[in-house]
């Protein structure tokens, strides 16, 4: 045999051994494996505050995936001072909030100065409360269009359409049923009502179902998606991006839930049974 074919069976046997080995190891491998889990199978069954201990840890594990649930802290209510405008020059706010104040007086049809008040509540309420101020003010332009003594045929209230007959603990901490027709307290108890309805329900969209009684039907009628949508026009205003001009949302004012409908929690009110009719809004 030359050196070259001595050579070439060399390194033949060579891969030959090598590929015999690493089959053998892997049988091991499987096999260990196999009386590995098998052992592990006989401990669980012979003791089972291993296997206990094991499902909580497992759990645990599966919990701390999970998404945090979203954020919000409680804002505690209070009387809007005496003293405190309902009506600001928009020019004097931070120019933000006057590109804020201005875009919505105009989709809205509404005096800007009125609207600058409540932007300017908005941004101060939404910043303790952590919540977008813009995510406000669409709440409010969906609810009732700026219009602060707009009320539903089931009692819903004021610029964020509260039900004053359900919410009378929160309005008597900030001056009475009477004060719904306040803008700046309207917006306060619509707020503190948004926020239980999002710690309720874990996440912003499912918060807007409570929101507007639908926690237990369905569909909300578009509800969330009419608020969201309006929430990123105006978060573009406030960037300083144009925004289109989308037509102004009739305020969700008829609107009523099925008589048969499944009634919210009454640990939680919604503000009102505002639903069924919300498609055709």
């Amino acid at each position: 045999m030359t050196a070259s074919g001595k050579v070439t069976a060399g390194v033949r046997t060579f891969v030959s051994d090598v590929i015999n080995g690493f089959v053998e190891v892997t049988h091991s491998s499987f096999a260990l494996l196999g009386l590995a889990v098998a052992f592990a199978a006989i401990t669980l069954t012979a003791r089972p505050d291993l296997r206990e201990a094991g499902e909580q840890h497992l759990m645990g594990w599966l919990q701390s995936r999970q998404p945090a649930p979203v954020a919000v802290a409680q804002v505690e209510l209070e009387p809007v001072p005496a003293d405190r405008p309902i009506a600001i020059n928009p020019k004097e706010l931070p120019r933000e909030q006057a590109a804020v104040a201005y875009w919505l007086s105009k989709k809205y049809r509404v005096a800007p100065e009125p609207v600058a008040a409540l932007v300017t509540e908005a941004y101060d309420i939404g910043s303790r409360a952590k919540l977008d101020p813009t995510l406000i003010l669409a709440i409010v332009a969906i609810e009732s269009s700026f219009n602060p003594f707009a009320q539903s045929a089931v009692g819903a209230q004021g610029l964020m359409q509260v039900m004053t007959r359900v919410h009378t603990d929160k309005y008597e901490e900030v001056g009475g049923h009477l004060a719904a027709f306040n803008p700046l307290a309207n917006l306060r108890v619509g707020v503190k009502v948004l926020q239980e309805c999002i710690a309720r329900a874990g996440s912003l969209e499912g918060g807007l179902r409570y929101y507007v009684g639908a926690a237990n039907l369905p569909h909300d009628g578009g509800y969330a998606a009419k608020v969201l949508a309006e929430h990123f026009r105006l978060r573009q205003v406030a960037g300083g991006r144009a925004a289109s001009p989308a037509p102004a949302a009739k305020p969700v004012l008829s609107t009523k839930a099925p008589a048969d409908a499944a009634t919210p929690s009454a640990a939680l009110p919604a503000t009102g049974e505002k639903v069924a009719l919300l498609a055709g809004a």
